[in-house]
């Protein structure tokens, strides 16, 4: 058999050599988009549960090309915080809610007008309707895309340590937390309560240490940062109902192609089909869970309410300052405010 040239052999050799040793990097080629997604509620949060399916989801149909990392639970920081970081492309994704993100965009907080909302139907007639829509177009003038539709976080109940809260007078002088939300702050103001604005990482030991007398929040967030332990009665006031925004930096979403955008839109709003069933038959279940934690609730009159907020500038305040057209939007769900 004759012999190549050893020189030959070299060549050949250092070739297949280099498609062997090129080979293996592309079976170990990362995703093409690796990005952050932050939320600001524990892991067990109806939120958490059903934004990790939708993102196993988003990598398996986009075969890998688009892999987001959730960090639940403030891991990145407090909302706000992580808001600006959205903003500055630090972290490219985050679920905020509507309550929180009207501190950079005044219209979202429109969906927590108090007793604007008698029920569910009310609520996605608004924000899967005009009303949301209007908001998205708001929202995305600020630097952030609001991609799919708004996820549920339920109406907001009031919780107090020591005093049993049954009629508007029963507010009087109360220190309630309440998230940095303008909406929120000026309805407890309005009926008499004061409001004290709190990122909700400090509120367990606020109310441990009797810094606030209570708090407000739907009963899936009462129940997954455990404040039945510093919180003896929960009033089913049902004041206000809010929604988490799914948002994400504008750089980050147009860097993604049309493809990609199309899979990741359509898996959140797959998924907020379920998380929005999900919070809803948990709102019926957590009544009695909470109750064999030791958290007494109170049936409240929301008539009561409704009739003190009524008797103040509250609603005439919020439509100045919204304009006709956003609220007019709201009234079409809802009904007349004022």
């Amino acid at each position: 058999m004759l012999a190549l040239p050893q020189k030959a052999v070299s060549r050949r050799a250092l070739l297949a050599g280099g498609l062997v040793m090129a080979m293996p990097s592309i079976v170990r080629a990362g995703p093409e988009f690796d990005f952050k997604f932050a939320t600001g509620q524990d892991p067990s949060h109806p939120n958490n549960v059903h934004l990790r399916v939708a993102l196993d989801r988003v990598r398996e149909r986009t075969n890998g090309r688009l892999s987001i990392r959730l960090f639940p639970a403030n891991q990145l920081g407090t909302e706000t915080d992580v808001l600006s970081q959205v903003r500055n492309g630090s972290i490219e994704f985050l679920l905020l809610s509507a309550s929180i993100l009207a501190t950079f965009v005044p219209v979202a907080g429109i969906a927590n007008t108090a007793y604007a909302f008698p029920d569910y139907d009310a609520v996605w007639r608004a924000m899967d309707g005009s009303l949301g829509q209007h908001t998205r177009a708001l929202i995305e003038k600020v630097g952030v895309i609001a991609p799919g539709r708004i996820w549920d976080n339920g109406f907001r109940q009031i919780t107090s340590s020591g005093r049993e809260v049954r009629a508007p007078k029963d507010l009087s002088g109360f220190k309630i937390r309440v998230p940095p939300a303008p909406m929120l702050t000026s309805f407890f103001a309005a009926i008499g309560a004061s409001p004290t604005p709190m990122n909700f990482a400090e509120v367990y030991t606020s109310l441990q240490t009797g810094v606030i007398d209570g708090q407000e929040n739907a009963l899936s967030l009462i129940a997954t940062t455990r404040l039945y332990e510093v919180q003896k009665f929960c009033s089913l006031t049902g004041h206000s109902w809010d929604g988490y925004w799914p948002l994400s930096n504008r750089k980050a979403w147009a860097r993604m192609p049309e493809d990609i955008r199309s899979v990741l839109t359509a898996e959140l709003d797959r998924s907020v089909v379920d998380q929005r069933k999900d919070v809803a038959e948990r709102d019926r279940s957590l009544r009695t869970e909470l109750a064999n934690k030791g958290l007494a609730f109170i049936e409240v009159e929301k008539s009561d309410f409704q009739r003190a907020l009524a008797s103040t500038s509250y609603y005439q305040t919020w439509k100045q300052k919204y304009g006709d057209n956003a609220w007019s939007l709201l009234e079409e769900a809802c009904g007349k405010l004022t």
